[in-house]
């Protein structure tokens, strides 16, 4: 499904990073970033313009070719990684920041990693999650229709046991964020540190 929502020349998300990985990326340490899913590499680019050694791991060959892509148009760089989560085991006490945008995944898989993300963090290391919230059902502006795929804030905080909170928030916002994430939408916000 991946390769084929990214195969068209346009990106699909967008070429801009997330607004919310904007307005907190400095609260990551400098050093090695892991962002999980990140598709077409419109965050791991980012990151890796303000100077983060950026891996980037989805399980999309054809989004990761387009992150290249983004990257030396940037003229940054970031080391793709062609990995499904469910083999992808995260480093322990690796990294310095662990990036989690719209990475929506069966509840299993989600406790999985998420808890090899708390894991992987070096101390005084952040994971930042973006996600479409159980309300988002109610709106046409992306993410899963399916509501284990949803969790709520305190699911979330629960697999993300070993973490302190700098923010955990539900709200609604307006995204705009290419064709398949734009208009108002429930979301989860997290910026937690180890």
């Amino acid at each position: 499904m991946w390769d084929e929502r990214f195969s068209g020349l346009e990106y699909v998300y967008g070429r801009e990073p997330n607004d919310f990985l904007v307005a907190i990326a400095s609260q990551i340490p400098q050093g090695k970033v892991l962002c999980l899913a990140d598709g077409e590499g419109r965050n791991g680019t980012y990151l890796a313009s303000l100077g983060y050694e950026v891996f980037a791991v989805d399980q999309s060959i054809v989004g990761l070719e387009k992150a290249q892509k983004l990257a030396q148009e940037k003229q940054v760089r970031i080391t793709s990684i062609h990995a499904d989560l469910t083999d992808f085991i995260i480093e322990s006490q690796a990294w310095d920041g662990v990036v989690s945008i719209f990475c929506h995944l069966p509840p299993e898989l989600r406790l999985k990693v998420h808890r090899q993300a708390v894991q992987g963090l070096k101390p005084n290391g952040v994971f930042i999650l973006e996600a479409f919230a159980p309300e988002q059902l109610q709106y046409s502006t992306g993410g899963p229709k399916n509501i284990e795929m949803l969790p709520n804030l305190s699911t979330l905080q629960q697999e993300l046991t070993g973490l302190n909170w700098e923010i955990a928030r539900s709200l609604e916002r307006d995204l705009n964020e290419g064709q398949y994430h734009n208009g108002k939408a429930a979301v989860i916000q997290i910026l937690g540190r180890k």
